[in-house]
């Protein structure tokens, strides 16, 4: 998985298409059940520049955010599938709650998240913005989300 880079390698990365004046684009997320909610977004996100980074968070950061039953996928087969996908250009597994440590590396120009947030509520948005960088909100698929994915083969 060429795509798969480790956080303390990034930065060399980000250098080398700093360079090259490629449009950096940065989202991050659990990716744990990939739906078309998913892949929408992330498409929509490799729109707003030349190469899209996805951080991705580890086992361990998915259950501190969603709790002990997830994830369903474990990191190595939710960065496998993003892979496949051909607007995803490079996968950063973190570990943190926050990709505020990833993004302080990145200095994306852009960064998206889902249109659920705000500015306001988004705790990486000071990050985002001292770095120059710029943050786009992306519309959710009504009604597409792991979590109701996973209630819904509970209740079948």
């Amino acid at each position: 998985m060429e795509k798969v880079i480790e956080k303390q390698n990034i930065k060399q990365i980000v250098d080398k298409l700093k360079k090259e004046n490629k449009k950096i684009v940065f989202t991050n997320g659990c990716f744990d059940i990939l739906h078309v909610g998913h892949v929408r977004y992330l498409k929509n996100s490799a729109e707003f520049g030349d190469v899209l980074i996805v951080g991705l968070n580890s086992d361990a950061s998915v259950r501190k955010l969603k709790g002990d039953t997830r994830p369903i996928n474990n990191q190595s087969d939710r960065a496998e599938v993003l892979s496949a996908l051909s607007f995803v250009d490079y996968i950063v597994i973190f570990e943190e709650e926050s990709p505020v440590e990833l993004l302080d590396i990145v200095k994306p120009d852009i960064y998206t998240k889902g249109a659920d947030y705000t500015v306001e509520t988004l705790p990486e948005a000071q990050t985002v913005l001292k770095n120059g960088g710029k943050i786009e909100f992306i519309n959710l698929v009504e009604g597409k989300s792991t979590t109701s994915i996973i209630e819904k083969t509970k209740n079948s």
